[in-house]
């Protein structure tokens, strides 16, 4: 006989509890645990079946080793953050806010496999299928070997699958597609784990690429238990501002590549589009002679990016000043704020302090730092920085300066845009020959770099 259990899981974390409550202890937040029934049928010899092993364990030297076989898109930044392209077999799971062009870019890659001779096969649970020609007429992608279905019955899907045999899969999105076995509506965490089991399942025993796209919450998250995340090869973020035709496109999980790579495109009427140089971009509209701007040699991945860091220093006349940031951690800008005081006898306890990164990035590497503290002193002082000086450094509590890695990459990535001079730690000058047509000058403590940036 099957018997009923009732159960709340919490929407943000997964988290299992047998009785409702108002906080999650799993993630301490509030009006997050949903009912959810669950069918539970005893069935004899479950038990010893779960340990049926088709292979015998071996000894880790004797496992023939190779690297994985790697299907090209002719979207060159998504094969860079990918890691040279998409796995056969592997589960990828894009994440990103409502609008912002997830499905534009899943269905240009899936023209792309198809028009290469790959048979593809795009799952549409938001769209019909009239809705996505639609998209398609406007994007050109219209190959005779790319196939659109309208479905989200996870049973019909997987007949679809078991019939066409596609070597690329794209499910838009997870949230919509449900098991009928199961007693919870769609986007529910039952239904986004079972499908998601499902959906692996499929992927690694046929070895085709599949691709998941989930939504995000108001913080920025994954929607759905965050073991969807574990389960998965790839976790791929697209982010960008509805108000910036540019998109960033992040992995914070690749079990086939680095972590720390990004793709830059452009949206367009036609799509999207990649940037080549995306230092230039970031560059374009930046201001010459303007107290609190500077320019920062940061690098995502292996790329070096040349980004402008702009603050502004006002007085204000609340007793605690504000502090904000955007595209670098405001602890960070705190921690900056409070050495400029202590070290530099910078008086702006009595000062709100914004600082920005133009463009849209996203710095979270030390190696910022020096450029801020630059461009707030530039502010508050109102005396303007040199405009083809870069500033790159990690800044210590005691007010040195220290060294950064592929200092040599970021200083070629200047020289290639016409910058005159760069401001470095002189800790990272060791073990490589500067360029003879820029200037560099190492120093060793922030006044050092006051002094050589506004004097």
């Amino acid at each position: 006989m099957a018997k009923v259990k009732t159960k709340f899981n919490c929407t943000e974390c997964g988290y299992e509890t047998a009785k409702w409550m108002g906080k999650c202890p799993g993630c301490n937040q509030w009006n997050t645990m949903v009912e959810e029934r669950e069918t539970i049928v005893k069935t004899a010899g479950v038990q010893s079946s779960l340990f049926t092993a088709k292979e015998k364990p071996q000894s880790i030297i004797h496992i023939e080793s190779g690297r994985e076989p790697r299907i090209s898109t002719t979207l060159s930044e998504l094969n860079r953050v990918l890691g040279g392209g998409v796995v056969p077999g592997s589960l990828i799971l894009v994440g990103g806010d409502p609008g912002i062009g997830k499905s534009t870019l899943l269905l240009q890659t899936s023209n792309a496999l198809a028009t290469s001779g790959l048979k593809v096969l795009y799952v549409s649970g938001e769209e019909s299928m009239r809705q996505t020609k639609l998209r398609a007429d406007r994007l050109g992608a219209l190959s005779e070997r790319l196939f659109v279905l309208s479905e989200t019955n996870l049973h019909f899907i997987e007949e679809a699958i078991e019939a066409m045999q596609p070597d690329f899969l794209v499910i838009d999105s997870i949230q919509t597609v449900y098991q009928p076995s199961v007693e919870s509506a769609p986007g529910s965490v039952a239904q986004v784990r079972e499908c998601t089991s499902a959906f692996m399942r499929v992927s690694k025993g046929k070895g085709i690429a599949t691709v998941l796209v989930g939504h995000v919450t108001k913080e920025g998250a994954i929607a759905g238990p965050r073991m969807l995340e574990h389960m998965v090869d790839c976790v791929l973020y697209f982010e960008g501002e509805r108000h910036h035709s540019y998109r960033i496109l992040r992995a914070v999980k690749n079990r086939f590549g680095s972590t720390n790579e990004i793709g830059i495109f452009e949206m367009g009427e036609g799509g999207l589009v990649e940037v080549k140089n995306p230092s230039e971009m970031f560059l374009q509209e930046r201001p010459l002679g303007v107290a609190g701007s500077t320019v920062v040699a940061s690098i995502e991945g292996t790329r070096p990016v040349l980004v402008e860091m702009q603050a502004l220093v006002s007085a204000t006349n609340f007793p605690s000043p504000r502090r904000m940031a955007t595209g670098i951690d405001h602890h960070r800008l705190a921690l900056i704020i409070a050495v400029l005081e202590k070290r530099m006898g910078m008086f702006l306890q009595n000062q709100d302090a914004y600082v920005n990164v133009a463009g849209g990035m996203k710095l979270d590497e030390p190696a910022v730092d020096l450029a801020i503290a630059v461009a707030i002193a530039s502010s508050f002082r109102d005396v303007s920085t040199q405009p083809f000086d870069a500033v790159f450094g990690e800044i210590g509590l005691t007010g040195e300066v220290r060294a950064v890695s592929r200092a040599e990459q970021r200083v070629k990535e200047a020289e290639k845009l016409g910058f005159k001079r760069i401001i470095m730690p002189e800790s990272s000058l060791r073990g490589w020959k500067p360029p003879a047509h820029i200037e560099i000058v190492g120093v060793n403590t922030v006044a050092q770099a006051l002094a050589v940036a506004l004097g």
